[in-house]
């Protein structure tokens, strides 16, 4: 690993990262300067841009057709699995995991025409839904949306067929992909953005988190797969993999459930693409659909990214007696859970921490009232700042989000052995939100944009964090503010994870008596005065 950012003060580690992006632009020849390019926001190839032109010209066809954004590339995804199990059979020679009369070869036959390519379409996918594995993944509940034979036909002869896959690099193929999968998001109407995280914020949370190889990643909530995918990229770049550590990459390291089926088809296909997973049957596929609220984590891992559902209450719908849908609230009751409560959010957190093995590190993105809500929140915030070092807190600039309106943030911690103390005495804190503006138009927020928090952050050795901000020094970038005394007791910590600002343009220790906090009546991330004065502060 590149660990020259170990023993780097944040100014000098800033520059570097400036230099490594220019460089990346400069010359994107092999592999790892390929990864290292994407990692530090450099564009896709003009090949991936023409694939993913190409693949929206067609989605654009199939919603002049009556199919919605989402049904879009859920279609796209069936077949180019069967034209690329095709493609990889006729290289290797070996078996298909495809049953033979439901295979691209089948489908795409000359006569395959009119109301029989719609018939054996339907067939395909019921068939291979039924399967398990990679195959049960991918077609799983799946149905043929592409109601039109003639539409669907000029989708298998003209696009998909056209075009040789598997000739294509990981990252040719997987790009195209992930472009499309963005431009689905876009559409705020469908509400499939919710399930796609801004790139540019999960590769900040990447390197800050800065994985390992032979170690597992989880994440719990994975939507189309960006931490995932980021993860590996990261891990591809940064270390020189043997054999082992590839084979580990590829099949064991990285792990996601998701509770929507076709979200969760889309993130399988967005990391086969990537070349992340198996090609049959005969290893475990990466992604699970699942609750994973629903039990304990039978395995921990060594590092926990996520950003899960905002919405604030669990629930499930069901059909009443009359025979309409109604939504029931869930709770869930697990013996590892500080507090039961049906705040998904909260029960976010505690999974996480669940999830982590001792000394793992985890990063979630959470809504303003996780900080801030009292009852069950209090709680949990309580024990977390007791059980866990929570060490880092990233505010967010709204716009960035698909889905109008979120404010969120980023917490960083670390899960601790068991002790008498709590491991947090100090919470970091860095304003990305004050005084910036960003739109999913004109003004995105790009990688460049978070260089300066992942140098504040030290990846390697926080430990080596320096303030900047002070009473003399009111427009510096890093501010050192502690919790009360260090230490998580009903006396000295407020109900708030993060105390109120003493003044504005800086944080301070409470000036309130615990429980008067300005966050406990739901005020603003940061307390009273949280929104004036300069971004970019960095506190701890």
């Amino acid at each position: 690993m590149d660990q020259d950012s170990v023993d780097e003060p944040a100014s000098l580690l800033l520059e570097r990262i400036k230099a490594e992006r220019a460089a990346a632009h400069a010359s994107g020849k092999g592999r790892r300067r390929s990864l290292a390019g994407r990692a530090a926001g450099v564009g896709h190839s003009n090949e991936s841009r023409r694939i993913g032109q190409k693949l929206w010209s067609y989605c654009s066809l199939l919603r002049d057709g009556g199919l919605s954004y989402q049904d879009c590339p859920e279609q796209l995804t069936f077949l180019l699995f069967l034209k690329m199990a095709d493609e990889r059979g006729a290289i290797t020679g070996t078996e298909q995991s495809i049953p033979k009369g439901y295979r691209w070869a089948d489908l795409s036959k000359s006569d395959m025409e009119g109301v029989k390519v719609g018939a054996h379409y339907r067939g395909t996918l019921e068939v291979l839904g039924k399967q398990g594995g990679m195959l049960g993944l991918i077609f799983g509940k799946a149905q043929n949306k592409i109601q039109d034979p003639a539409k669907l036909r000029q989708l298998i002869v003209e696009l998909v067929g056209k075009e040789t896959w598997t000739a294509m690099s990981a990252d040719v193929k997987g790009d195209a992909y992930e472009d499309l999968l963005e431009r689905n998001a876009q559409d705020i109407e469908s509400g499939a953005g919710q399930y796609f995280t801004p790139r540019p914020l999960i590769q900040a949370i990447v390197d800050c988190s800065a994985p390992r190889p032979g170690k597992v990643i989880i994440d719990p909530a994975c939507g189309t797969g960006g931490f995932l995918l980021l993860a590996h990229n990261y891990l591809a770049a940064h270390y020189h993999l043997d054999k082992e550590q590839k084979r580990h990459l590829r099949y064991e390291a990285l792990r996601g459930i998701e509770l929507v089926d076709g979200v969760s088809r889309l993130c399988a296909m967005n990391l086969y693409l990537h070349g992340i997973g198996p090609d049959d049957d005969t290893q475990e596929p990466p992604i699970k659909t699942d609750d994973a609220l629903r039990n304990e984590p039978g395995a921990h891992a060594a590092v926990v990214l996520t950003n899960p559902p905002f919405g604030k209450k669990s629930s499930i719908t069901v059909v009443n007696e009359e025979g309409e849908t109604d939504k029931t609230t869930v709770t869930y009751n697990r013996a590892d859970f500080w507090r039961t409560t049906s705040n998904k959010q909260l029960n976010f957190v505690q999974h996480v921490k669940s999830l982590l093995a001792v000394h793992g590190r985890a990063a979630i993105v959470v809504p303003d009232n996780v900080l801030f809500e009292g009852g069950a929140g209090e709680t949990v915030r309580r024990k977390l700042l007791h059980d866990c070092d929570v060490h880092t807190l990233l505010r967010l600039p709204t716009g960035i989000f698909y889905a109008p309106g979120v404010k969120a943030n980023v917490l960083f911690f670390d899960r601790k052995p068991g002790a008498e103390k709590p491991w947090t005495e100090a919470v970091w804190v860095y304003d990305l939100r004050t005084n910036k503006h960003f739109t999913l138009k004109t003004n995105r927020m790009t990688r460049a944009d978070l260089d300066e928090f992942v140098a504040c952050y030290q990846p390697g050795d926080r430990h080596r964090r320096t303030p900047t901000w002070s009473a003399a020094e009111p427009e510096g970038p890093l501010a050192a503010v502690q919790l009360r005394g260090g230490r998580c007791t009903r006396q000295g910590q407020p109900r708030s994870l993060l105390a109120p600002r003493r003044e504005p343009g800086g944080l301070g220790e409470p000036t309130r008596a615990p429980g008067a906090g300005a966050g406990d009546r739901g005020g603003p991330a940061g307390g009273a005065g949280a929104d004036r004065g300069r971004s970019g502060r960095f506190g701890g």
